[in-house]
């Protein structure tokens, strides 16, 4: 794992001094993955999905990495993210909306040269309605439903709009469905996801096709199809659980101390007292909580590192700080404005989200904008 540099001093950067915690977002991270993804997908074109404004870290700044890298395919999952996506790429970009028009919308998307994914008969039939009534046919991507039950056609109601010709009306430059259990590699949904999407495509010949999301890539070419669609993995996300990951971590997050203090055996801690110490103790309180999207869940159960030293959480996390046990430091390591690594190179996304009891997505995604933002490798 590429280990990214501290923080920079105050000296460096003004707005450091002001801030509870450092946000580091490795750019060639992230343009290192998508190029990696891309050869493991083989012939299939490498989309990148840059949905809640990349995953929490900054449609403006990632979307011009990529397109810079060569992707030319994008992702979000509301109109509103693919308007203001528009604004930022370049015109030969193509961007695709994951939740199709909601009703009253459909002229939207050509007025933006936005691709809604028709998920729904009703979809289909208000974007025919629209290139009928405009005398043209605007592109579209179309969704299968091929056993996730979430987004999609089913086969009654594609043999529905074949048999009316609404989709006769529409220029479709992609046919997609997703994949419910990608990241378990021998679950049998992935097979059975496979077959349905197969009966379905051939129901829209000559239409290219799109089932892998991150992990899917990691399935096989059998999965790739023509396009393959990574989110997550682009961030440096696990594609699959318990395997090794071939991806860079793409963030860091360091964490400073506001305050540090030492306090005898029997000291309860924190709100509701869920934590009390078992001997003297010296805690160091950061200005890191869940109002910054770190879990209120890993209240005495996370941790952060400094130096390679694990230093438990005690007590619950509040809004905008964090109590840690820095006794395994030796004393005098820490100062109040030192840093600590929340997520870093002694424990990624995964490894926190397993502690929060969640997926690392959810981390991701739920990156507070309080932190001081700095972008390298650009």
């Amino acid at each position: 794992m590429t280990v990214m540099p501290i923080f920079p001093p105050a000296r460096e950067d003004p707005a450091f001094a002001r801030a509870g915690a450092v946000l580091t977002i490795d750019l060639r991270a992230i343009t290192g993955n998508w190029r990696a993804l891309a050869r493991r997908s083989g012939a299939a074109e490498c989309a990148a999905v840059l949905k809640a404004d990349a995953y929490g870290l900054g449609m403006d700044r990632v979307a011009p990495a990529l397109a810079a890298a060569g992707c030319r395919t994008f992702f979000v999952a509301h109109l509103e993210e693919g308007i203001a996506l528009r604004r930022i790429l370049p015109d030969g970009a193509r961007i695709g909306v994951l939740h199709g028009p909601m009703p009253g919308t459909e002229a939207e998307f050509p007025v933006h040269r936005l691709l809604p994914v028709l998920n729904s008969v009703e979809q289909v039939e208000g974007f025919a309605r629209l290139a009928a009534a405009a005398g043209r046919r605007f592109p579209a991507i179309v969704q299968s439903d091929s056993g996730m039950s979430r987004f999609g056609m089913s086969r009654p109601d594609l043999d529905r709009l074949l048999h009316t010709g609404a989709l006769a009306g529409i220029d479709l430059v992609l046919h997609m469905s997703h994949l419910a259990c990608a990241d378990e590699p021998t679950h049998p949904a992935n097979g059975a996801q496979r077959t349905a999407f197969l009966a379905a495509r051939a129901r829209l010949p000559g239409v290219p096709a799109s089932l892998s999301a991150s992990s899917g890539i990691f399935l096989g070419p059998d999965y790739h199809f023509d396009l393959v669609r990574p989110g997550a993995a682009l961030y440096g996300i696990a594609p699959q659980a318990g395997a090794p990951n071939p991806l860079r971590l793409a963030v860091r997050l360091e964490g400073r101390v506001v305050q540090l203090r030492e306090v005898p055996a029997a000291t309860a801690i924190g709100y509701g007292h869920t934590a009390r110490t078992g001997a003297r103790t010296r805690l160091a309180t950061v200005g890191v909580g869940y109002a910054d999207g770190f879990l209120r869940s890993l209240s005495n159960a996370g941790a952060a590192w400094r130096d390679g030293v694990r230093l438990p959480i005690v007590g619950r996390i509040s809004m905008d700080s964090v109590v840690l046990d820095v006794s395994a430091l030796p004393d005098g390591a820490l100062a109040p404005g030192d840093g600590v690594d929340l997520i870093g190179p002694d424990q990624d996304l995964d490894a926190l989200a397993g502690a929060a009891g969640t997926i690392a997505y959810e981390i991701l995604a739920s990156v507070g904008a309080r932190y001081l933002r700095r972008y390298i490798g650009h």
